[in-house]
């Protein structure tokens, strides 16, 4: 019997010792994370590549900097992010930082959900190395918002094999040669008595990515939003509006363009299959289209009155949490507008570079040697327009998506299609 206790007595010595070593370990586990920053980065980087370079530079910046780690979080796309973003800042439960459109920077404002950021960045040498020209995305109301990410503006895809087989040689630079030549590329090509490629696809949707498409043709057409202070000014019934919307029903009415599936107007697969010779989208899709091996090029959107583009790409924003937590985020933030990011999230997805060094770099500029497509995007960027990015822009996109669609669908002209959409603007204004 006392052998037996003596025995039990030995296991449960040792049980505790072990308790007292795992105890021990954890502890010093504990120990070695306090000092840390831990950071949550929402993001809706799209298409899936462009998430592993993200990922890969965000696994750097937590390599370099131990103090501070960084959680990227794929939160969905645009229309699945901003009730997820709004939800999270009412219920202030926020993250660090988010990655997004600016032109939902006058929410982010009106809600107190985000941090001016111009004390640091004008106290930073990187001020001076982003593009000039993308200030106006980051600046509201006598502050800066956020730090440019990425940016992009929109073109014109084409399949130059298409383009040959059709007899093309040249590339239209007008709306009428646009719609000729999406004309000639429409055929029946297995004689079924059905088309089976069609000249252009349009993105079909009244959210913010249908109508950032074709905002360049607006903008081409010589219409414009007319914004007062107050806001109460905005006049979508404009000449190149109402243009602007005709042209794209013409091209539908000549059976030489096809819609795309309700709100993907992003995805390329009609594109990539041959199914349409041309496509609207942005740098973005160059990683994609690479790895693929399909043959492609870019003309710049053809002009009407002037030229124009709609600038796109996304910000970085720092959520108000603690005094400690956004003085770690503007670190990454840093890190992000840097040469050495810039040039890297460039050369492995196709947004232009903000950082004006690393347009400049050599390695940037080999790579633009081997990809003639950006040529066309970095010289567009001249023409290239902002969209409004003061609290009400939102309803402005709405209703201008709502506009395009009912136009698309055959359901209303331009004109009523606009009159209807300026009338809830009205209301709302």
């Amino acid at each position: 019997m006392s052998l037996g206790l003596d025995l039990l007595g030995r296991i449960l010595l040792r049980w505790l010792l072990l308790g007292v070593c795992l105890l021990s370990l954890t502890g010093c586990q504990v120990q070695q994370q306090v000092g840390v920053v831990k950071l949550t980065l929402w993001q809706g980087v799209n298409p899936p590549p462009n998430r592993d370079v993200l990922q890969s530079l965000v696994d750097k910046f937590n390599r370099q900097h131990p103090d501070i780690q960084v959680e990227s979080l794929y939160v969905g796309q645009a229309d699945q992010q901003l009730p997820k973003i709004l939800a999270a800042v009412v219920g202030n439960a926020p993250p660090d930082m988010l990655w997004f459109s600016p032109m939902l920077t006058g929410q982010l404002v009106e809600l107190d959900a985000i941090r001016p950021l111009e004390d640091w960045l004008n106290a930073s040498p990187l001020r001076d190395e982003i593009d000039p020209a993308l200030f106006e995305s980051m600046q509201y109301a006598g502050h800066t918002w956020s730090v440019p990410f990425g940016t992009n503006n929109v073109g014109v895809f084409y399949r130059p094999s298409l383009f040959q087989a059709a007899g093309i040689t040249q590339l239209p630079k007008t709306w009428e040669e646009l719609r000729q030549v999406a004309r000639t590329l429409t055929s029946d090509r297995d004689g079924d008595n059905r088309i089976d490629q069609h000249g252009m696809l349009l993105p079909l949707g009244k959210g913010e990515f249908a109508v950032f498409l074709w905002l360049p043709f607006m903008w081409s057409g010589g219409g414009d939003f007319t914004i007062g202070n107050d806001r109460a000014s905005v006049n979508l019934v404009n000449e190149g509006a109402i243009a602007a919307l005709q042209f794209w029903r013409h091209l539908i009415d000549d059976k030489s363009a096809v819609l795309s599936l309700p709100e993907r107007g992003y995805e390329l697969d009609n594109f990539l299959t041959g199914k349409v010779a041309m496509q609207l989208t942005g740098p973005w899709t160059l990683g994609q289209l690479n790895a693929t091996g399909v043959d492609y090029g870019v003309f710049p959107i053809p002009a009407q009155t002037q030229q124009a583009t709609a600038m796109g790409g996304e910000n970085l924003f720092i959520l108000k949490t603690t005094p400690e937590r956004e003085r770690a985020a503007w670190t990454f933030a840093q890190y992000v507008i840097s040469e050495e990011f810039q040039t890297q999230w460039a050369l492995g997805t196709g947004y232009l570079p903000v950082n004006l060094k690393s347009r400049q770099s050599a390695e940037y500029q080999e790579f633009i040697a081997k990809s003639p497509a950006l040529k066309v995007f970095l010289e567009q960027a001249k023409d290239a327009r902002s969209r409004p990015i003061f609290p009400g822009y939102n309803r402005i996109s709405e209703n201008l998506g709502r506009a395009l669609e009912g136009v698309l669908l055959g359901k209303s002209s331009p004109q009523e299609a606009l009159n209807a959409s300026q009338q809830r603007l009205n209301l709302i204004f």
